[in-house]
């Protein structure tokens, strides 16, 4: 069962304005890399269904950030169907993210009151997704769909949705301004925060810089526009 309720996630998400998305086959890799994101004031993560058994190391990673990192909050990412959706969530999994929108994913997550975030990219997604009690949509892959100016033009008839953008999200205050003020809710960052480089380097304080950056940048721009 789920550390944080539905309200605990949509907070930190529209607070922090970060959401880390990774994904490695090795738990200590995961470790490290959420440990990362922690110092640097990282209180939201998702970790991806990417690859086999990425469910085991969730499960390790969930109790290892019980202990290790108080008050962060860890989904599952790369959901597409509902009996994933609730082995995630039988795992603990705080809130539930996709890269499409299904309607069942969503039926499930509303009875567990865990928040479902699903890949949307038109109007009529993101409308459809909230009709079915998705409060933030991910839009994506936002930079193949528009970049900044698509999002400006969704919030332009649709002024109060809140949209976690993902893909083409650089960890630099130019970038982010750009999404932000173009109306993000939220960004997700996955390799261009996790490097190759810096992985391959074992070189978590970089992306904990990174992290740092990105974070007071977010709250720079934000206290701007």
């Amino acid at each position: 069962m789920a550390r944080f309720s539905k309200w605990d996630v949509t907070d930190a998400i529209r607070e922090t304005g970060l959401v880390p998305v990774f994904y490695h086959p090795q738990k200590e890799t995961a470790e490290n890399a959420v440990k990362a994101c922690y110092r640097a004031g990282v209180r939201i993560f998702e970790f991806t269904n990417r690859g086999d058994f990425a469910h085991e190391v969730f499960e390790h990673l969930e109790r290892f950030m019980e202990q290790e990192c108080p008050g962060m909050i860890l989904g599952a990412g790369s959901v597409t169907d509902p009996a994933t959706a609730a082995l995630f969530v039988q795992m603990g999994a705080a809130f539930i993210v996709g890269p499409n929108f299904n309607p069942e994913v969503a039926r499930l997550c509303n009875r567990r009151l865990i928040p479902y975030i699903p890949g949307c990219a038109t109007a009529t997604e993101v409308g459809n997704a909230q009709e079915a009690g998705c409060e933030i949509c991910k839009i994506f892959p936002a930079s193949e769909i528009g970049g900044p100016s698509f999002i400006k033009s969704l919030k332009a008839p649709m002024p109060r949705s809140l949209f976690l953008v993902t893909g083409g999200v650089e960890p630099q205050e130019e970038n982010l301004r750009e999404w932000f003020k173009a109306g993000a809710t939220c960004v997700g960052m996955g390799s261009a925060l996790f490097t190759k480089e810096l992985l391959i380097a074992n070189d978590w304080s970089g992306i904990t810089r990174l992290c740092k950056i990105s974070l007071d940048a977010i709250a720079g721009i934000r206290s701007t526009i």
